[in-house]
């Protein structure tokens, strides 16, 4: 084992406050403050610390493999218009993926092929600026796209036209979680305030829709719909194939529950058309469709006033309805795909028909029906994975989605919907043999006994038990589904196991299985992870002392929460960008955004569960921590990074034995856009971080047992 580390020493105060009657200790508050000066130079020492534990000869073989198996080309989800194919792609050698059209009448695609239209490697030598979303015109002629720099959610988005060869002089500005819609000559688009338009503090919030006409300057730009009444309200704008009606999707934050409004864009089309019309209104009156947030909807796609949406209500896993908007105030939706045994992932209106993804098992299967519901059979795809979105359009005829696995880079498939059959855009030589790795799935008790899948992937013929690496998230209707990363294969060519555990709290299994795992039953999340590492303990897949376990954001707080639980359960943890105080979190960044999945600490009855379990609050003096290493960055404007530093700072405190590292990144944000650069770096300070603890020593016994 590594020796024991000298901490430098946080800044830390006295400072006790009582909530609720409780009197709750934050000493360690100043670190929450990123440009007081005691904190920069307490994180500039624990930068150093964690650069001396981990850089070395075997940290530098390591950044030479993982750059060997970035070089795994790798692409978005897809977006069809007029016979062109619009996606981002990156074969691994640049720090970004490039934005490229590619014409489907071309036939197949060599990698890098087609018409560039922004390439964000040349305007930014530190390779942080990103392509973060894009969205072509209805005829494919010309593409919004969002850049974002330095990791931050906040984006500028910009046009291109594909005629001319050049993006034009638009620039709009005050743009995070971008949703953009395009209506002739502009598009709509979501777009936050500035400073000094809201309260101090609330820039985060009070979201509005809008809208652009090129060649107007931003401060033109229409209003179309907003909520000054609900600050923490985003929305999601679609406009249908026919160009007809402005769909809005309203969510609190980061829930799924959803309202939906209608705005009518040009006259009801008389359903025997004597001749086409092309006056559109300039005046948005929105009118309900879905109040009261109780259910997640999501919109498809529409036509003729009749919109079809995927919902959860009456259907924890799913259906699709259509709404006729050109009836009765009182339309009903009327059930059009009903509820299956899995639940329904995503779908897509493409050339005339309905495209459904389903998750069975937490792995994806795509199913064919018609508009009226009627089953077409599936379209096959590859191999046990996942689906990361479908590029399809109502009278387009061409489809294609982008498919993964846990060894499979992220790659688009051309679908023949009268077939049922896909194939990959573009044949790929990749840097590894698939073959080599195999996949199960295996299903655990938790401690009340629900039971609890998990998929484990290693190399063929690795010898168990041995290390086992564990995942997981358990929120936010997040599904953790098969995916691919260049770093895991460095942990199965070392002997490991992974394993990826579907618990409570993510999408998996509908969303009751995410309602088992909020608010006041959050610690049914950490119940199933716990019985995961002891099921892999029990059934000889993990030897003792030989499990790590690893996540970010949400699955952040996951670990850190499950590992002052149990430290004994575990022989190391990766805790990245965590949620760690949970008292505290509504109060930085977009925080309050997940107040509806954590409940808030204000409210008395939430307050007393989430300080049970809160990671920075439960940490007990004297305890031997399993060793840990907590990452964050000073530019992420998702989870503040004072949260993770307060944890680390803590643990260090408290640990006997210490080993607690704290790695702090500079311009690279939540991780969305992180360029390749700091990814090989970021995953090779993991890699030795698991390798001291865990791996090393098992390579060294295997090489003893081969001598003797």
């Amino acid at each position: 084992m590594s020796p024991t580390f000298d901490y430098p020493t946080a800044p830390a105060t006295d400072l006790v406050e009582t909530m609720h009657g409780v009197a709750v200790a934050d000493r360690l508050r100043l670190l929450e403050d990123a440009g007081d000066p005691r904190t920069k130079a307490w994180v500039d020492a624990q930068n150093a610390l964690t650069r001396a534990a981990l850089d070395g000869a075997h940290r530098d073989r390591l950044v030479e493999r993982l750059r060997t198996l970035h070089r795994s080309p790798r692409a978005s989800v897809p977006v069809i218009r007029g016979r062109r194919l619009f996606f981002t792609e990156n074969d691994g050698t640049r720090n970004q993926p490039i934005l490229y059209a590619w014409n489907l009448g071309d036939g197949p695609r060599a990698l890098g092929g087609g018409q560039v239209l922004a390439d964000p490697n040349l305007l930014d030598e530190a390779g942080t600026t990103a392509v973060t979303a894009f969205e072509p015109d209805l005829t494919g002629a010309r593409v919004v796209y969002a850049l974002s720099s330095g990791g931050s959610d906040e984006q500028e988005l910009r046009i291109h036209d594909l005629d001319l060869g050049r993006d034009l002089p638009d620039r709009i500005r005050r743009v995070k979680f971008a949703s953009i819609a395009w209506l002739e000559d502009g598009f709509f688009y979501t777009r936050f305030p500035a400073k000094g338009e809201v309260p101090p503090g609330d820039e985060q919030y009070f979201c509005q829709v809008r809208h652009h006409r090129i060649g107007d300057p931003q401060e033109a730009d229409r209003l179309v719909y907003h909520r000054p009444d609900a600050p923490e309200i985003v929305f999601d704008v679609d406009v249908t194939s026919d160009q007809r009606h402005l769909v809005i999707v309203s969510r609190r934050g980061a829930s799924d529950d959803a309202e939906v409004h209608v705005v009518r864009l040009k006259p009801q089309v008389p359903r025997v058309r004597l001749k086409p019309d092309t006056t559109y209104s300039t005046t948005y009156e929105a009118r309900a469709l879905v109040t009261g947030f109780a259910d997640s909807w999501h919109f498809i796609d529409g036509r003729d006033g009749q919109l079809y949406f995927l919902t959860e209500r009456g259907a924890p896993r799913g259906r699709i309805v259509r709404v006729d908007v050109d009836g009765t105030d009182a339309a009903e939706p009327v059930e059009v795909v009903a509820e299956a045994a899995d639940k329904i992932a995503l779908a897509a209106v493409a050339g005339g028909r309905l495209l459904v993804s389903y998750l069975h098992n937490a792995s994806d299967r795509l199913e064919r029906f018609t508009l009226d519901g009627a089953p077409l059979g599936p379209v096959a795809l590859p191999d046990i994975g996942s689906l990361l979105g479908a590029a399809a359009g109502w009278d387009e005829p061409d489809c294609a989605v982008t498919f993964t696995s846990f060894t499979t880079p992220p790659r688009i498939l051309r679908c023949d919907l009268d077939r049922g059959e896909s194939a990959p855009l573009t044949r790929l030589a990749l840097p590894f043999d698939p073959a080599q790795y195999v996949t199960e799935q295996v299903w655990f008790p938790s401690k009340d006994g629900t039971r609890v899948s998990m998929f484990l992937v290693s190399r063929a013929g690795a010898p168990r038990p041995g290390p086992v690496l564990l995942t997981g998230y358990g929120g936010f209707n997040i599904s953790l589904t098969p995916s691919f990363d260049p770093s895991d294969l460095v942990w199965l060519d070392s002997g490991g196991t992974l394993g990826v555990a579907n618990l409570r709290g993510g999408g998996e299994y509908g969303e009751a299985w995410h309602r088992a795992g909020m608010r006041e039953r959050k610690q049914n999340v950490f119940d199933d992870f716990i019985a995961a590492a002891e099921w892999l303990l029990a059934n000889l897949v993990a030897a003792p002392g030989r499990i790590a376990i690893e996540g970010g954001s949400n699955g952040g707080l996951l670990v850190g929460a499950v590992m002052v639980q149990r430290p004994d359960l575990f022989g190391a943890v990766i805790c990245r960008v965590p949620v760690a105080d949970m008292l505290r979190y509504h109060l930085f960044t977009v925080g309050r955004f997940w107040i509806p999945e954590y409940g808030c600490a204000d409210d008395p009855a939430a307050f007393a569960y989430l300080y049970r379990y809160s990671p920075y609050h439960n940490v007990r003096d004297g305890v031997p921590y399993p060793p840990t290493l907590v990452m964050t960055a000073d530019t992420d404007d998702r989870v503040a990074p004072g949260m993770a530093k307060k944890f680390a700072a803590r643990l260090q405190q408290a640990s006997i034995g210490g080993r607690v590292l704290l790695r702090v990144e500079t311009r690279a944000g939540h991780g969305a856009g992180k360029p390749v650069g700091k990814q090989i770096d970021e995953q090779a300070d993991m890699c030795e971080f698991l390798s001291q603890y865990l791996t090393r020593e098992t390579a060294n016994e295997q090489e003893r047992r081969t001598v003797d």
